[in-house]
């Protein structure tokens, strides 16, 4: 009877040690395996206070493991990260084993979305846009600009031409509002340098000038090769004390009433913004410029042309006198 014991004893213990065995390679082949991803990326998308078997069974309903719930846990356990998982949105790509997927969640390394500020744009275009902009939280929705300004932390000041336009990257969570804070604070930081490296015989007085400029010049051509002249044109005009005369500036100041017409009423009717019957510069921005408009007003192109026209390529032709510039707008805007 005692033989027969050790004998089932001796069994058992053989079963056990082959089972965990069995269970000790199964573990290892799950956690060094590529998920059953079927070829397609997934999002991983984790709440704050997501539990870690709650992040295993969501992992499980969206296809990505049909491997047990305790062997997710000894991984996490053997990684030391199983209290240390951070909520965001992982992408979860074809080959990414379990080890992966929890070391990148360890290490919060989250999905990054862009937003894009355009060239060009104005205050109340920005705005539109981050409305429309589904993965960033939504703080700015019924707020005046003056509001909007306050929350930035420049209460009093005009909102035009003080974001930066540029592509800022961002991860779920973040808000309309912390876009505008980074890019009010990268406009100032380049406003800045770029108004130290201004040219020595600048006529301009302030950064806030110099961003004023800089957004007419924006407005005017979207040519790289084209923004420096521009910019020594307004310069030179605003040296001698020649009106302006750009029709950017003039359908600002007309607002939601301009319909995309501009007409000679429109050009002879004063407002703050009309640079035909007004000298100087507008009050304030007209859109948002980018930085090579800022450095184009800063240090426009030398020359001694007073008046551009389009040519309808996209380019512009750059006259001394008013006489080539009336025969450059026969030949270029009315054939």
């Amino acid at each position: 009877m005692l033989k027969w014991f050790r004998r089932l004893c001796l069994l058992l213990t053989v079963v056990a040690v082959i089972a965990a065995v069995w269970i000790y390679r199964d573990y290892q082949q799950f956690s060094d395996t590529p998920m059953p991803l079927d070829g397609h990326e997934i999002v991983l998308d984790v709440s704050m206070g997501t539990s870690f078997n709650q992040i295993v069974r969501q992992l499980g309903k969206q296809g990505a493991t049909q491997a047990p719930r305790e062997y997710w846990r000894a991984l996490a356990m053997e990684l030391g990260v199983i209290r240390t998982l951070r909520a965001g949105e992982y992408l979860l790509e074809p080959g990414m084993t379990p080890r992966e997927l929890l070391t990148r969640m360890a290490k919060g390394r989250v999905i990054h979305h862009q937003f894009t500020i355009v060239e060009g744009w104005t205050f109340r275009e920005l705005r539109l846009a981050l409305a429309k902009a589904e993965k960033l939280k939504q703080e700015l929705q019924g707020l005046g600009d003056d509001d909007i300004m306050a929350r930035v932390g420049k209460p009093g000041q005009h909102p035009e031409g003080r974001f930066l336009p540029e592509t800022y990257s961002f991860v779920r969570g973040q808000s309309d509002l912390d876009i505008l804070k980074r890019a009010f604070g990268s406009m100032d930081e380049q406003l800045l340098r770029e108004w130290n490296a201004r040219a020595p015989d600048s006529p301009l007085n302030s950064p806030e000038e110099l961003l004023i400029l800089a957004s007419i010049v924006e407005k005017e051509t979207g040519r790289a090769e084209d923004r420096g002249p521009i910019a020594g044109v307004f310069t030179r005009r605003l040296k001698i004390g020649m009106r302006l005369q750009t029709d950017p500036t003039v359908i600002y100041g007309l607002g939601s009433s301009f319909n995309g017409n501009l007409t000679r009423k429109h050009l002879e009717t004063d407002t703050p913004y009309n640079s035909y019957t007004r000298a100087g510069l507008p009050p304030t921005p007209i859109a948002l410029p980018g930085l090579a408009a800022i450095q184009a007003a800063a240090r426009p192109a030398p020359g001694d042309a007073l008046y551009f026209v389009a040519k309808g390529d996209g380019h512009s032709h750059f006259s001394a006198t008013l006489g080539e510039h009336n025969e450059a707008v026969r030949r270029y805007q009315l054939r």
